[in-house]
């Protein structure tokens, strides 16, 4: 059994030293890893596949070692083949399995809309009920490094209007435990998208089991003057972003992270424009449609009145994705992005002349 509380703590423990002060610290990477382990010896009906799940590496070190644990038969690589895999899933997640299908880039995702729009997402409805589809649809955005326009790419908006599908989008190791537990507990087909650059962060995360309710945002810090809403690594550059603002001009933003997108917290978005009047939504995927759109349109609809500016939207442009260093540099999104995007609404009710520069 790899769930091993004494393990776990030796392992989590080793070089930090900040565990004395502040709890036990790892990384999200091994949060993911407990969360695994942890369904996986209670429910002997979980199993994880994809391609690379049983390479040395492990899907990112996510799932390293497993198959030593669990063996063939639970944890195993898959041919590639998305949408036949993915059906695999769909008919052993209907006979009461409880399959976790690994992706390695967003983009492979893609090639098994079939299956997860026309199926999976579609079964409980059409049939009044009597099949349910626990699966879970994981993978990780792979930029950073030249990837380019067809191994990089952010599509959750692509899948936000499908009715029947539940979309996770962590941004603390905290989160991406307690949210993979509840994705494997949930009866419904749920997308998990993770994001590579947040899988060497580290922060407390308690050892025993927990999970998080879906569709419940949470405030990453509070503020007056403006809202900041989104999910993943966009969040990190918001916050980052909101603590040197407040520093260097005074400005308060306040920054929600949904942790999910579908179902989507609504209460805490208008419970928070109501008080600032401003908003700006901050998403790795493209401003056009999505997530962007989708709570724009929210708050345009259910908060109009509370507003005192146009909403602001911070995304990928509308081209794909680059290979080159130097033009990811001008496509993605950065902290800098985001303060120049903060400061153009903070001003946008004043008289004022400033330069701008918004990647959109």
């Amino acid at each position: 059994m790899l769930w091993d509380e004494k393990l776990v703590v030796q392992n989590a423990r080793a070089g930090t030293g900040e565990d004395k002060i502040k709890g036990r610290v790892i990384t999200y990477v091994d949060a993911i890893r407990e969360a695994l382990a942890y369904k996986m010896d209670e429910d002997q009906n979980v199993f994880l596949l994809g391609q690379g799940v049983d390479d040395p590496g492990g899907m990112f070190g996510v799932t390293k070692g497993f198959k030593e644990i669990y063996g063939a038969s639970r944890v195993f690589d898959t041919p590639v083949s998305e949408e036949g895999m993915t059906g695999i899933c769909v008919g052993a997640a209907m006979t009461g399995m409880r399959p976790v299908y690994f992706h390695n880039r967003p983009d492979f995702l893609l090639l098994t809309f079939n299956q997860l729009v026309n199926h999976a997402s579609k079964i409980h409805y059409m049939d009044n009920g009597q099949h349910t589809v626990p699966m879970v649809v994981w993978s990780a955005i792979g930029r950073g490094w030249g990837s380019g326009p067809q191994h990089s790419q952010a599509i959750q908006g692509l899948l936000l209007s499908v009715p029947g599908l539940k979309i996770v989008m962590p941004s603390t190791p905290y989160d991406a435990k307690g949210l993979m537990i509840t994705a494997i507990n949930d009866n419904n087909p749920v997308i998990i998208i993770e994001h590579r650059w947040l899988m060497k962060r580290t922060s407390v995360v308690p050892i025993e089991p927990y999970a998080i309710p879906f569709g419940q945002g949470v405030y990453r810090r509070h503020g007056k003057d403006l809202t900041i809403v989104g999910t993943s690594q966009a969040i990190d550059l918001a916050i980052t972003a909101a603590n040197e603002l407040e520093k260097e001009q005074e400005i308060f933003a306040e920054v929600i992270d949904l942790r999910t997108i579908k179902p989507l917290d609504e209460q805490i978005i208008i419970e928070s424009v109501a008080k600032t009047g401003k908003l700006m939504v901050v998403d790795t995927g493209w401003v056009m449609g999505g997530i962007c759109a989708e709570i724009g349109c929210l708050v345009a609809e259910k908060a109009f009145s509370c507003l005192k500016a146009p909403i602001k939207r911070v995304g990928l442009p509308d081209c794909p994705s680059p290979a080159g260093f130097d033009l990811e540099q001008l496509y993605y999104p950065n902290v800098q992005t985001m303060k120049h995007a903060m400061l153009e609404l903070f001003n946008s009710d004043k008289e004022v002349n400033y330069d701008v520069r918004v990647s959109q």
